[in-house]
C-alpha cells in the first residue's frame, strides 16, 4: 500500500508489485504475463436498463449478468404479481420459471462485448420478453430451458452510498469464490481472483477463454429512476444468487409496497442456473413447497448454516416526495444502514 501511495498505479501494473504477481502466477502454473498487466485499462461504460412499470433499473452492461435481472423484470410486467401474493405458490412458480429463461439467454449471451457482438436491444425488448413469457406453462415446471434467439435488427462485498445532494455511488467487488484463488502473491498480501473460472472451453462459445477476454461476471452493482430522478441505489450479494436477489427485492418494494428492510427480510428462492433444481429459505411453509413439488420443481435442500446461498443486499431509497434517505441492511450477511449529517 505504501509503494501504491508513493509510487501510484504505475508500481502496480508496470512496477515491482505487477513483476511479484506475474512471477506468483507463473510459479503455480498461471498464465499472467507482463503484458497482461502493462495493457489493462478500466472502461467507462453505458449501462443497460428496463423499464418496470414506471421504474427505469440500470445495471452494468456484459460481461456482467446485470442482464438477468433485466430480462426477467421484462417477462414479469406481464403478470399482476401482487394479486397472486407474496411467495404463494403461483407467484412463485412463475418467478422461478422466468428466472430459468434469464439464465439460460445470460448463459448464451452474457461475454466480452469486445469481442462478441451482444444483440443487447432485441434481447431487452419487450417483444423478445413476450415471446420467452409464451414459453411459460402457468401449471406445470420447465425441466429443459434453452436460450432464445432475438429477432436481428453475473467472499463478494457491496456498499451503497448517497449524499445529501443526490450523488450516489453503487458498488461491489470480489473475488470469486472464497478468498478467490487462494495463491497469495508472496511480500504483498494481495490475493489473487479466480473470475477465470467462468470462462467456456467450448471454442465455439462467445465466452471462450482468450488472451485480454474478460469471463462471464456475477458482480451487479444496481440503480433504478422513477421520473428521471434516483430512486434506489442497491445491489445483492451472492453469486449467480445476485440477479434472483435483486428481482425479488424490486419485486417486495414495486409490487407489494414493503419498506426496505423488509422487502430485503423477506424470504427467498433461489434456481440453481444449469438444472431444474431450486432452493428456499425455512420462511417459505412446507405447504407452499408441496404445491409447487406438485407443478413439478425440483426442490432440493442446501446446507446454509450461514445464510450465503441466498444472497445478501444494501438499499439507499430516496424518497420520492419528500428526499429523505431510507435504508436497509440484509441480516444474512455483514453490515448496516448508518447515516451521518
Amino acid at each position: 500500500m505504501k509503494k501504491i501511495a508513493q509510487e501510484g498505479r504505475e508500481v502496480f501494473y508496470k512496477g515491482e508489485i505487477a513483476e511479484s504477481i506475474v512471477a506468483c502466477s507463473q510459479k503455480h502454473g498461471g498464465l499472467i504475463t507482463m503484458k497482461d498487466l502493462n495493457d489493462h485499462s478500466s472502461a467507462w461504460v453505458t449501462p443497460i436498463s428496463a423499464n418496470y412499470r414506471g421504474y427505469e433499473v440500470f445495471e452494468c452492461p456484459p460481461n456482467g449478468q446485470g442482464l438477468v435481472t433485466l430480462l426477467a423484470l421484462n417477462m414479469l410486467e406481464g403478470y399482476d404479481l401482487k394479486s397472486m401474493g407474496h411467495n404463494s405458490p403461483q407467484y412463485l412458480h412463475l418467478l422461478l420459471e422466468v428466472l430459468k429463461l434469464a439464465f439460460a439467454d445470460a448463459d448464451r449471451y452474457v461475454a466480452d462485448p469486445d469481442f462478441v457482438n451482444i444483440p443487447l436491444n432485441q434481447l431487452l425488448d419487450k417483444d423478445y420478453a413476450e415471446s420467452r413469457r409464451s414459453l411459460i406453462n402457468e401449471k406445470r415446471a420447465g425441466q429443459q430451458v434453452a436460450a432464445g434467439v432475438p429477432e436481428s435488427k453475473g467472499d463478494t462485498v457491496y456498499l451503497a452510498a448517497t449524499d445529501r445532494d443526490g450523488n450516489s455511488i453503487s458498488l461491489i467487488n470480489s473475488l470469486y469464490n472464497a478468498f478467490g484463488s487462494g495463491v497469495v502473491v508472496e511480500g504483498t498480501g494481495i490475493c489473487l481472483q479466480n473470475r477465470g473460472a467462468l470462462f467456456s472451453l467450448d471454442n465455439d462459445h462467445p465466452n471462450c477463454i482468450a488472451p485480454h477476454k474478460r469471463p462471464y461476471h456475477t458482480i451487479i452493482p444496481a440503480m433504478v429512476l422513477r421520473d428521471d430522478r434516483l430512486f434506489l441505489t442497491f445491489g445483492v450479494m451472492g453469486g449467480f444468487m445476485q440477479p434472483q436477489g435483486q428481482v425479488q427485492v424490486l419485486l417486495n418494494i414495486i409490487d407489494f409496497g414493503m419498506d426496505m428492510q423488509t422487502a430485503l427480510d423477506a424470504p427467498r428462492c433461489r434456481y440453481i442456473p444449469g438444472s431444474s433444481e431450486c432452493v428456499f429459505e425455512s420462511g417459505i411453509a412446507d405447504s407452499i413447497l408441496q404445491a409447487l413439488a406438485g407443478k413439478g420443481h425440483r426442490i432440493v435442500h442446501l446446507e446454509d448454516p450461514y445464510g450465503q446461498q441466498f444472497g445478501g443486499g444494501q438499499v439507499i431509497m430516496v424518497h420520492p416526495e419528500n428526499g429523505a434517505l431510507i435504508a436497509g441492511s440484509d441480516p444474512r450477511k455483514d453490515g448496516c444502514a448508518m447515516g451521518t449529517w
